[in-house]
């Protein structure tokens, strides 16, 4: 039995939940005033009709967060340097993280949401062990660099959404210094050699 395409109305539906859940995010002050309900509302749709579409809130979280990843989840996949798959381990990592605190940067209330629901940690989405994985396999092809698995993660560690919002939002940090301090931050790491103890030390 050949599988049943969408109706056109499901679809259209679906589309609109997630351009009402984009405008929303664009325009709030903090996610949790982004509620199902805020969002069907906005979409001219019922609470029901949303879930039939995405689940749960989380779901439609997860995508919304896809559908504005797609360009660069192309870059990374199959775009040139400096993100693309040719770059070399030791530049691509800084353009992958520098390119990831931009997107947060940019999306900070729908970040802060999708790292907040579903798991009692950001650290089990899967969102991040894509990025994890990604930057393991690269920070593991740079000579001299050891332990990539937790590289990644410190590195990750830089750009989570809740510091991101505390220095962009909070503490009012311009994004170019969070950009430069990311980029100087991950140098040290990628350059970093054997910690070797002060001359007077007993």
């Amino acid at each position: 039995m050949p599988e049943r395409k969408p109706r056109k109305d499901a679809a259209r539906n679906r589309q609109s939940v997630l351009a009402a859940a984009d405008a929303l995010f664009a325009r709030c002050e903090s996610p949790e005033g982004v509620t199902s309900a805020a969002i069907a509302a906005e979409a001219g749709v019922g609470k029901g009709t949303l879930f039939r579409a995405f689940g749960d809130r989380p779901g439609l979280l997860r995508a919304l967060y896809e559908a504005r990843l797609e360009p660069l989840r192309e870059a990374v996949e199959t775009g040139p340097p400096p993100l693309g798959p040719t770059t070399a381990p030791r530049r691509r990592v800084p353009a992958l993280l520098d390119t990831l605190l931009c997107f947060k940067l940019d999306n900070r209330s729908l970040m802060l949401a999708l790292e907040e629901s579903g798991s009692s940690s950001p650290y089990q989405a899967d969102h991040y062990e894509r990025w994890h994985g990604l930057l393991d396999t690269l920070l593991g092809q740079i000579p001299g660099l050891t332990d990539s698995d937790f590289t990644a993660h410190a590195l990750l560690a830089a750009i989570r959404a809740d510091l991101v919002e505390q220095l962009a939002g909070h503490e009012r940090v311009p994004r170019e210094r969070m950009r430069a301090q990311l980029a100087n931050f991950t140098a040290s790491v990628l350059d970093s050699g054997p910690v070797q103890a002060p001359a007077n030390d007993l």
